[in-house]
């Protein structure tokens, strides 16, 4: 099966990161026969700057395989960079698609998941962020069911009933670190459309919420639920697992990966064909150059890890080990 990888590449942090993404896919999946597509947002009044990448890491980017892919920033750009993953699909080619996060490692085969493109799925691998519900409400069902009936959505099949009423698992909720369909256009269209839908004239249950940084984790879960798609099955077990890491941020990454995920970072960030311009990415060279990775390793017990990721981020900044 051949599908096609997107992720977004931007100066400073993300040109770094797709470095790694880019050439952890040629180590740990050789065999991969679709393209890797880094979306590269273009300058114009949506953004404060060049957000292009460095003509160096272009370079590097395309010598590892990826294809460089410029595309137009007209809804988010600065306000919400976030937009970019939504922005970027408009300029694949309407062919299958993978989205991963640019903070991803490719730790294992992606071209032999048994994928099931006509119904779109998202990682799991999340927190309950949004909604906040307040003493009085909304509730968490007010607050869902007024963005399914605003795109005439069928709320009740979207809901987990193994969880109580009222707990956030219950309702449809992905981090948007991977999402995947047969059709960029399609799904692009929609996700634009209905991210814009409530950004601009959010329902009156959404008054009290906030939208941002959680916007493109709002519409996601409606997107894919309005072309039939659903929680990932046991199927999608490797993303997330032994085929990607979405690390978010390098002492992460230390702190609770696995080992395997910690030696495919060392053993593609050491390699002497893209080490010299990743050492100009401060993470990098405090974390795997300069060793101050397994300081962090060291402090956690990754079979009984803090329950809230923001423990581990608490834990890390006290001994001077948090880095972006």
């Amino acid at each position: 099966m051949t599908f096609n990888l997107l992720a977004i590449g931007q100066s400073g942090r993300l040109e770094h990161e797709a470095i790694l993404l880019a050439a952890s896919l040629r180590h740990s999946d050789p065999g991969f026969q679709g393209t890797l597509f880094i979306a590269e947002p273009q300058p114009g009044p949506k953004w404060q700057g060049d957000p292009r990448m460095s003509n160096r890491t272009r370079s590097l980017l395309e010598s590892l395989g990826a294809t460089i892919l410029p595309f137009e920033t007209r809804a988010f750009g600065s306000d919400y960079p976030h937009g970019n993953k939504i922005e970027a699909l408009a300029a694949l080619p309407d062919e299958p698609f993978l989205f991963l996060d640019t903070d991803t490692l490719i730790t294992g085969p992606v071209s032999t998941i048994p994928f099931d493109f006509a119904k779109p799925s998202a990682s799991m691998r999340r927190e309950g962020t949004w909604p906040k519900v307040e003493l009085y409400g909304p509730t968490h069902t007010q607050t869902w069911k007024s963005l399914y009936d605003r795109f005439e959505l069928d709320f009740e099949s979207s809901l987990d009933l193994t969880h109580p009423d009222e707990y956030w698992q219950r309702y449809l909720y992905f981090n948007a670190g991977w999402f995947f369909h047969q059709s960029p256009r399609a799904f692009g269209n929609r996700f634009l459309a209905w991210a814009k839908s409530i950004r601009d004239n959010p329902p009156e249950e959404l008054v009290c919420q906030e939208l941002y940084p959680w916007l493109d984790q709002i519409a996601l879960p409606l997107v894919i639920h309005s072309f039939g798609g659903t929680r990932p099955g046991p199927e999608l077990e490797a993303l997330d697992g032994t085929a990607t890491c979405h690390y978010r941020t390098l002492p992460l990454l230390y702190a609770r990966e696995s080992d395997h995920a910690v030696e495919v970072l060392e053993t593609v960030a050491k390699d002497q064909t893209i080490r010299p311009t990743l050492r100009n990415w401060g993470a990098v060279k405090q974390m795997v150059y300069q060793n101050q990775g397994q300081k962090a390793r060291a402090l956690f017990d990754r079979a009984n890890l803090p329950r809230r990721e923001q423990m581990i981020r608490n834990a890390l900044k006290r001994e001077g080990l948090w880095v972006r």
